[in-house]
């Protein structure tokens, strides 16, 4: 505003020297052309800025909008996160739940809360000797597999090496009472996400890598004898975690696969069945 004030000044002053000099004599040609082509220039160089005026007004304007329109954007966007994260923490505290009934229905069985024989707890004992990576608790009759002994990396196809450990697993299922015993496999991850674009395209996420474990390690089992009827599998991701998650050997003992023994008129879908009290 302020430039465009200044060239209606200079334009007037050009006019009243023109018109001074009229008064004095008359003016040559060539400065008489040459002021009108100077006010001719000051008139284009006015109209230039009030049309550059014009265009900032409505370039500020057309900003203000987008950035409301981005305010928008971002409050829908929090409140779409912070609506999956309530989701994300009712899911937790479903699955903390729904496992703490799963252990108290599986160890309610019997007295001494284990429905194996003594003779299969000896066994499964001695089994627990014999492979570091595989842990078994007399008390609940649980059994654990470290993934790290089943599996690779990002893997659900049990390796070779653990073939042997799930082979004399199954022959003692498939001896003594514990023949009409049930089996639940349940596979666990750590909390670090699938990273690994072959992992995802496989699994997509640790929930569904676990359950793929679990399925495999199921299968191995069928191959060893156990019947299919008498097993089923969960997978639970890294939602149910033994330790903290904090270092390496914590997260080592997070990747696991659970094998859950039932008694033999318990239904093996009916230990997670939130619908069944």
């Amino acid at each position: 505003m302020l430039r465009f004030t200044k060239v209606r000044l200079t334009a007037g002053l050009m006019v009243l020297t023109l018109v001074s000099s009229g008064c004095q004599g008359r003016m040559p040609r060539h400065a008489l052309l040459q002021s009108q082509l100077r006010a001719q220039q000051l008139y284009q160089q006015n109209r230039a800025l009030a049309m550059e005026r014009n265009g900032l007004g409505a370039t500020a304007s057309q900003l203000a909008a987008e950035k409301a329109g981005m305010e928008q954007q971002y409050l829908a966007a929090k409140q779409e996160l912070d609506s999956a994260n309530s989701r994300l923490d009712n899911m937790a505290s479903s699955n903390s739940k729904l496992e703490e009934k799963m252990r108290t229905m599986l160890t309610s069985n019997k007295p001494g809360n284990n429905p194996l024989s003594p003779d299969s707890n000896r066994r499964l004992e001695e089994l627990r000797r014999k492979y570091k990576d595989f842990d078994f608790d007399p008390q609940t009759g649980v059994s654990k597999f470290s993934t790290d002994l089943l599996f690779t990396s990002g893997s659900d196809e049990v390796q070779n090496t653990a073939k042997q450990v799930l082979e004399e697993f199954a022959q003692i299922m498939n001896q003594g009472d514990a023949r009409s015993l049930k089996v639940l496999v349940s596979g666990h991850t750590d909390d670090k996400a699938v990273s690994r674009k072959a992992t995802a395209d496989r699994h997509h996420d640790n929930m569904g890598l676990s359950a793929h474990r679990a399925l495999s390690v199921m299968r191995a089992l069928k191959k060893s004898g156990i019947s299919e009827n008498r097993m089923g599998i969960s997978g639970y991701g890294p939602h149910q975690p033994v330790e903290a998650n904090s270092s390496e050997p914590q997260r080592q003992k997070n990747r696991r696969v659970e094998i859950y023994v039932l008694a033999p008129d318990t239904p093996v879908a009916s230990a997670w069945d939130p619908e069944i009290q």
